[in-house]
């Protein structure tokens, strides 16, 4: 069980001494513990309370993910803190609270990386956090830019329309699609379905793996979007698929991220099919989130191939994040 203690304590700054205590308030100690399906609620209350532009910040996400980063989190005061950890670095997430309280909860994490003797780094941050520890007391904090986990963001209206010069090829892609393949249909994912995404998830990563060999991220992908597809009601996402001659070719899901935003979790689609992924993309928008403006496709990861995918697409904005260090 890993514990958070707040106890009464110094921190050196870079500008002096200052006592943590004023901002932790009392002695206490709290133990995180395992993310469980029990726990959706309580996150979705959380991410809901502020607008999160961050793609990850959500529990979909979080509980698909929670085995290689082994996710563990506490409710404390009325914050959510949440840990992770990947080949062996620990790494705290932003805390998830009322805005005001978030000077608070960034002391309770550096107490309590100072009491395990670990280093404080956090992961995934996005611009309104980065901007509390820019101003938090000492100046102890060195922000670096992640480029490779910004998220694309597009308009929902030329995503479904594909208009213009700039979005010409992808748009001749889907009539060629449209015209190799004119009995294609969107079809929502139920439980009827299923089966049939669970088969094209399986052509789809024998084809990848044919071309990358095991690699235990795709494994752990597989798994989760497995996990997801058996399990697909709870999660309260929309998924969309294509059907083509009794046979699923592309599908993906997602759900609602803010107020004005939903959020791509998973998309694919057989890669022999010219046009299928056009197909499944325009398809997936036009018919669950054609009332948002827009859609957010996650981040590239620093793969060459999978930017240039998205950077295609021609994205109205990119979603910066930030990680953290002491100084």
């Amino acid at each position: 069980m890993i514990e958070l203690r707040l106890t009464p304590c110094h921190v050196c700054y870079n500008d002096g001494c200052k006592t943590i205590s004023t901002v932790t308030k009392g002695v206490s100690t709290i133990n995180f513990q395992e993310l469980t399906k029990a726990d959706k609620p309580l996150f979705d209350r959380y991410f809901r309370s502020n607008y999160h532009e961050n793609s990850h910040f959500n529990f979909t996400n979080f509980y698909m993910w929670r085995e290689p980063y082994n996710v563990r989190w506490i409710e404390k005061d009325d914050i959510l803190f949440v840990l992770a950890n990947l080949d062996g670095q620990p790494m705290a997430l932003q805390p998830f609270g009322a805005p005001e309280r978030m000077e608070e909860a960034t002391a309770r994490l550096v107490q309590h990386f100072k009491e395990t003797g670990e280093t404080l780094f956090i992961s995934d941050i996005e611009e309104s956090y980065a901007e509390v520890l820019r101003n938090f007391p000492g100046d102890i904090f060195r922000l670096e830019d992640d480029r490779d986990n910004y998220d694309y963001v597009y308009e929902s209206e030329k995503l479904i329309s594909l208009a213009g010069r700039k979005l010409h090829s992808k748009k001749n892609h889907l009539n060629a699609f449209r015209k190799a393949h004119p009995d294609a249909e969107y079809v929502p994912i139920t439980k009827d379905i299923v089966d049939a995404c669970l088969k094209e998830l399986d052509a789809w990563y024998a084809v990848r793996s044919a071309t990358l060999g095991d690699d235990p991220w795709i494994a752990d992908e597989r798994r989760a979007t497995e996990e997801v597809l058996r399990d697909f009601d709870f999660y309260q996402l929309k998924g969309g698929a294509i059907r083509l001659d009794g046979r699923v070719i592309a599908f993906t899901f997602g759900e609602q991220l803010n107020t004005d935003t939903a959020v791509v979790h998973v998309e694919k689609a057989d890669p022999n099919i010219r046009g299928a992924y056009p197909a499944i993309n325009q398809g997936y928008v036009s018919h669950e989130w054609s009332h948002l403006p827009l859609i957010n496709r996650e981040e590239d990861m620093g793969l060459e191939g999978l930017r240039k995918a998205k950077e295609s697409y021609k994205p109205v904005k990119l979603i910066k994040k930030y990680n953290a260090w002491l100084k």
